[in-house]
């Protein structure tokens, strides 16, 4: 019997991160055990102690250079996602473990508060979900995301969001006072309209229409939306790129981007365990697309093209993307700074009164 997938699963295996001394594999021993279904695996949660929260990066093809991760690992449970080989380090599988044992970062608004606080600090707008979804599900319970949207906006300081939850609308009260001083845009990641698809692909996260509804929701509140059509996979959805964009634009969004997808680290062999379970009829022919985009490798890590991919298959994309951009009257590429002169340090402590 081969490997099937896992319901409300994206990884259909547990395998060992690259930094583990050893990997366990399942045998059949003849008495049909792996046969049997599997137990309902569980998710656990943990807090995650920070001295900082701000991380940095250098990376031409970034358009912020500081983030803020509430959440390590991610409930949605996208196969494609490239922050699942961060479970490696903590000991943990950029499998199963990446969706099902979770962290949060308990006091990270105190955490924020302190480094926005110091004199060095130089503002520059933060990202939240450049690796996990401040979103997901379990932001619901924690409110990790909240607490740091409420400093951020009480100090005056720009922030970028990308997400594919419809749960960010319940944030809307704080967002529209961050975009009324042009301190705010948000991203939503669209994959597929197809719900089949969202499925094996994204199994918890929300369903095509709920991202396009919240598309609307956040349009309509006066708060700056764009779309991003990522990953681009070939053979599984490229064929949607325009009536994704159309979809786009018909709710409301101002800006669409897209990216290619990525295989880093341990994702590759996730991903590719994922697509010979759920797609076998054109695994090869996925592979062999990749390959070409990526100058004959599964991955490319180099600043330029890891977005983008190379080649013929690769201009041609950028060539749909643009003209459909076009056609539904959506801008693309570099948007517009946010503001940063009005930021001011906030207080240390909430409610904390400043002498000067």
């Amino acid at each position: 019997m081969g490997i099937t997938g896992i319901r409300g699963r994206g990884a259909v295996s547990n395998r060992a991160g690259r930094f583990e001394s050893l990997a366990l594999e399942a045998v059949d021993d003849g008495w049909g055990l792996l046969d049997e279904p599997l137990p309902p695996l569980n998710t656990t949660v943990l807090p995650e102690p920070a001295q900082s929260v701000i991380t940095r990066n250098s990376s031409p093809d970034i358009p912020f250079d500081q983030s803020i991760n509430p959440y390590r690992g991610c409930e949605h449970g996208c196969i494609y996602c490239f922050a699942r080989p961060t479970h490696a380090y903590v000991n943990l599988s950029p499998g199963l473990d990446f969706e099902t044992r979770l962290f949060f970062k308990k006091d990270a608004a105190q955490r924020l508060r302190e480094e926005l606080s110091r004199r060095a600090y130089r503002c520059s707008p933060i990202n939240l979900g450049a690796n996990t979804d401040p979103y997901q599900p379990l932001e619901r319970r924690l409110g990790i995301t909240r607490g740091i949207l409420e400093v951020l906006a009480e100090s005056h300081h720009p922030v970028t969001i990308v997400t594919k939850s419809a749960l960010v609308v319940r944030d809307l009260d704080l967002l529209q006072r961050l975009a009324a001083e042009q301190l705010t845009r948000v991203l939503v990641s669209i994959t597929t309209l197809d719900d089949g698809l969202k499925r094996r692909m994204e199994p918890r996260a929300a369903s095509p229409a709920a991202r396009l509804a919240t598309v609307k929701r956040l349009s309509d509140a006066g708060i700056p939306t764009g779309v991003m059509f990522a990953p681009v996979i070939p053979a599984i959805n490229d064929h949607e790129l325009e009536s994704i964009v159309a979809s786009a634009a018909g709710a409301g969004a101002a800006t669409a981007g897209y990216l290619l997808l990525r295989l880093p680290g341990e994702v590759k062999e996730l991903f590719y365990e994922w697509l010979d379970t759920h797609y076998p009829d054109r695994a090869n022919r996925v592979r062999n697309r990749i390959r070409q985009l990526r100058g004959g490798r599964d991955n490319d890590p180099r600043f330029g093209s890891r977005m983008r991919g190379q080649g013929p298959w690769a201009d041609l994309l950028r060539r749909r993307f643009e003209s459909s951009c076009r056609r539904h009257g959506l801008g693309h590429g570099r948007t517009a700074p946010l503001e940063t002169a009005l930021f001011r340090p906030p207080s240390r402590a909430p409610g904390q009164m400043e002498l000067w």
